[in-house]
């Protein structure tokens, strides 16, 4: 899975939501049907395309404290937590429609809504690859790291080429 760390500039430098802004986006997900908690992470995995995997440390503390504020309740439906919103988080998230739009719009800047498949295939060949090499990193000599080095300025340039086709 790709994860925002891998790349020093552009959106996945910064934090995806700020504190507090999952707690819309949780809504916003539930609003539409009751979720489980995986359910919640599956969608948000989907919604950007891969590029964006809440961990459920975050998530399920979230829907916790939803419940405690009475935004959600959850039922147990196959031996899981189900959870759906309540009248008080309909009227918490008409409040602060304002703000629940501007997150959703920033998470359709930040992942468009074009088939991102393949982006999302190239991006787990290019995790792939830094783990390939930080692993390597530790044991390999200068020799065997110049030659990685030169294999990886070597397919940047290949890339840069195609990108400019």
């Amino acid at each position: 899975m790709f994860h925002r760390h891998m790349f020093s500039h552009g959106p996945w430098r910064e934090r995806w939501f700020q504190k507090g802004d999952l707690k819309y986006v949780i809504l916003d997900l539930v609003k539409d049907k009751p979720r489980h908690g995986y359910e919640i992470i599956r969608s948000l995995q989907e919604r950007s395309h891969g590029f964006y995997s809440p961990s459920p440390g975050s998530v399920y503390p979230t829907l916790q404290l939803l419940e405690e504020m009475e935004y959600v309740k959850s039922d147990q439906q196959d031996g899981k937590k189900v959870y759906s919103i309540t009248e008080e988080g309909l009227k918490f998230l008409e409040k602060r429609e304002e703000h629940a739009e501007e997150i959703k719009s920033q998470m359709e800047d930040w992942w468009p809504h074009v088939d991102m498949r393949e982006m999302g295939e190239t991006m787990r060949e290019f995790g792939n690859l830094a783990r390939l090499v930080a692993k390597q990193a530790s044991r390999a000599d200068s020799a065997k790291m110049e030659k990685i080095r030169k294999a990886i300025a070597d397919a940047y340039r290949e890339i840069e080429k195609i990108i400019s086709e």
